[in-house]
């Protein structure tokens, strides 16, 4: 009481097939060689798709991560640029104190005006700040 399927396994590894002209020239084992050649090159296909898929999917993904950090990086460069500008800025200005300060009318000036210093026959006279800021508000009202 062996089934169909069972019983055709068994007669398959029982019977060896004869490699004579007839055999070679059969119709039907050209089918199913062609068969299993087309079902081989279709699992062979598929393989290769599924390498190629994950190949691009590896290179789309480095790709944003490669375009995260350059946004990041571009980022930096700004607040770097912006802090460069202004240090440069600074420096002129560092640059431009130590050229008046090389002039001797000019650390007059400043002597005079730190420290109520004055020249021969000047006078000097101080004005309180707090009569300065009451002049100011009342020339903004």
């Amino acid at each position: 009481m062996l089934g169909r399927k069972t019983r055709e396994q068994l007669h398959k590894q029982n019977v060896q097939s004869l490699n004579n002209d007839y055999v070679r020239s059969n119709p039907q084992a050209k089918v199913k060689a062609k068969a299993k050649q087309a079902v081989l090159r279709r699992r062979r296909m598929a393989v290769f798709f599924i390498l190629a898929i994950a190949a691009v999917g590896f290179l789309v993904n480095l790709n944003m991560i490669q375009n995260e950090k350059l946004v990041a990086k571009n980022e930096q460069k700004a607040v770097v640029t912006e802090a460069l500008n202004e240090v440069t800025a600074q420096q002129e200005m560092l640059n431009l104190q130590i050229t008046k300060l090389e002039d001797d009318e000019y650390i007059a000036k400043l002597a005079r005006k730190e420290f109520f210093l004055s020249e021969e026959g000047e006078y000097i006279f101080t004005i309180p700040k707090a009569a300065e800021k009451n002049s100011e508000e009342e020339s903004d009202k």
